[in-house]
């Protein structure tokens, strides 16, 4: 009885742990598989040519580093790290790295082939590029993570330049271990270079409204969508699934805009008022609590998180935002969903069968190639500063992003509608059009 509890009690642990993306879920999804069957699902749309099909179906370079690193009890460990260059016939490899320790190679491929749809769909001057390294953060102290960012960054420089692959932060990397790797970058070549990596700190080279940009770009997006289906965003209804940067930047905006903001969800619970809740007290509640459950004036969705986070998920409302992790809607929760768009915040929260399935509902999606690249177009923002060593103010970066933002939704939704093709479809069609149209341009040598 005893050991039953246990698996039991370690059962509900992991299935906790993975909602909230300590390890990721096992759906049976490659996400390399998954990225090549979006590919290939553009390609027969837009009659691709074979030829183009089968060079972006594979990496233009890959490279896997040993990362020995001195701990601090004396000993050494070594970790597995890399970075995958997709292609860069549009312009210089860019994309963040992630520290997990379930990162592996496939995922990281995924990543870097999505990154080139992600910058060509805002039509920014990039390709596609991605790195990680398996470790968890946590169980390192400051100390050994420095070492280990030097490291990496050691080991990746022959193959990144601000010319030639531009790196940034991504899943639990921030602008502390991207200083780190632009001062490892700039003491191998003897001066500064801010232009090497973004997402740093605005002392060393970073840029206003980075720190909001995958929210505003989003936001930008949403209104697009509100208008072209007539929608009043004044008394319109959101929730908000995560409420990490991207969650909570994004309820804040959805509240600025004057929609009521539901429901909001974390890693320990979903909390729902039908009037409303304001985004900044809970971020407040959840500073002091560590949770936005318990929140005053809201109730819960149920008493178990996991529970919670997919009762949020199937709410009547008119915007739906997943700010958390992957594969949260599938073909068994798709028919559930009664949002009238999703706004994809997080990387990958919908699959292949459910968007199929969304699409036949009638579900406008924005998917998360458009929705959450106001992060990569206010980094281009930030490498053409660094640059020109000309640095702009919050008024101008919000004013360039929206003007990219809402270009690349039109660009998608005329894509849409004119091939009757699903928004992710049409925004891959697109993409994939600009990268192979580049690439035939360019040709093949020698």
């Amino acid at each position: 009885m005893l050991l039953k509890t246990l698996i039991f009690n370690s059962m509900r642990m992991l299935i906790f742990m993975t909602l909230h993306g300590v390890i990721p879920m096992s759906t049976g999804l490659n996400p390399w598989e998954v990225a090549l069957k979006q590919l290939d699902k553009a390609a027969k749309a837009m009659n691709l040519d074979p030829s183009l099909h089968a060079i972006l179906a594979k990496p233009k370079r890959i490279l896997e580093v040993s990362l020995p690193v001195k701990m601090d009890d004396g000993s050494i460990k070594v970790f597995t790290g890399w970075r995958v260059q997709h292609n860069d016939a549009r312009g210089p490899h860019k994309g963040g790295i992630r520290y997990h320790p379930n990162t592996n190679l496939d995922e990281v491929k995924a990543l870097a082939m999505w990154m080139t749809w992600k910058t060509a769909v805002v039509d920014i001057p990039y390709g596609g590029a991605k790195g990680g390294i398996q470790v968890d953060p946590h169980k390192l102290s400051l100390g050994e993570l420095e070492r280990l960012t030097r490291r990496y960054a050691y080991a990746i420089a022959p193959i990144i330049s601000v010319d030639a692959d531009i790196p940034a932060p991504d899943v639990y990397t921030s602008p502390r271990e991207m200083a780190w790797i632009m001062d490892t970058y700039s003491m191998l070549k003897g001066y500064p270079e801010p232009g090497i990596i973004t997402g740093k700190p605005l002392e060393v080279g970073g840029s206003e409204g980075r720190n909001e940009a995958t929210a505003r770009g989003l936001q930008y997006t949403v209104e697009e969508a509100l208008n072209v289906l007539g929608i009043n965003p004044k008394g319109a209804t959101a929730a908000v699934q995560g409420y990490g940067n991207a969650g909570y930047f994004s309820a804040k905006f959805m509240h600025e805009l004057g929609m009521k903001v539901v429901a909001v969800s974390d890693t320990r619970g979903a909390i729902y008022n039908p009037d409303g809740l304001d985004p900044e007290a809970v971020l407040e509640h959840k500073k002091k609590t560590g949770s936005v459950k318990d929140f005053p004036g809201s109730t819960p969705l149920a008493s178990d998180p996991v529970e919670g986070n997919k009762k949020l998920l199937e709410l009547d409302v008119d915007v739906l935002i997943p700010a958390a992790i992957e594969n949260v809607i599938t073909k068994d929760n798709a028919d559930n969903i009664k949002a009238k768009i999703i706004a994809e915040a997080a990387n990958g929260p919908t699959t292949p069968e459910a968007d199929d399935i969304l699409f036949q509902k009638g579900v406008l999606i924005i998917p998360d190639i458009l929705a959450n690249a106001g992060g990569v177009t206010v980094s281009y923002f930030e490498w053409v500063q660094a640059r020109t060593r000309e640095w702009w103010d919050i008024d101008t970066v919000r004013q360039k992003l929206r003007a990219k933002m809402t270009k690349a939704f039109r660009d998608v939704y005329n894509k849409h509608n004119e091939m009757k093709i699903d928004m992710r479809t049409a925004a891959l069609v697109l993409a994939v059009g600009r990268v192979a149209k580049a690439m035939e341009i360019r040709g093949i040598w020698p």
